[in-house]
């Protein structure tokens, strides 16, 4: 299976650190081949225009209000675009976070 590239985004790429790792976690535990990692909005905005090889782009709750800006510079690509589930964030659920960013490629 090709390596599936997760990028999750929220204000500083910090927040979401924690999260990353219990993905990371998971996708080990299921053998899932896959980069997982978290970068800051900004930051991940560049890595679209640069063309940087990414499956799925997961949206902290807390910049949910940037999802259409992320829609716009997503559109005619690959990448899928999704918010993650607040409940799912604020519990840390790395497992159910990764099943549906892998739902989605």
């Amino acid at each position: 299976m090709d390596k599936k590239v997760i990028m999750l985004a929220c204000a500083g790429g910090l927040s979401t650190s924690m999260l990353v790792t219990k993905m990371q976690k998971a996708a080990l535990e299921k053998d899932i081949n896959a980069e997982i990692f978290a970068v800051s909005t900004s930051e991940a905005i560049n890595k679209i225009k640069n063309n940087d090889k990414i499956d799925v782009i997961l949206l902290g709750p807390q910049v949910k209000y940037q999802e259409k800006e992320f829609k716009k510079q997503v559109e005619g690509t690959s990448i899928k675009l999704a918010v993650i589930n607040m409940m799912d964030y604020g519990m840390m659920n790395g497992d159910k976070v990764l099943n549906n960013a892998m739902e989605m490629i």
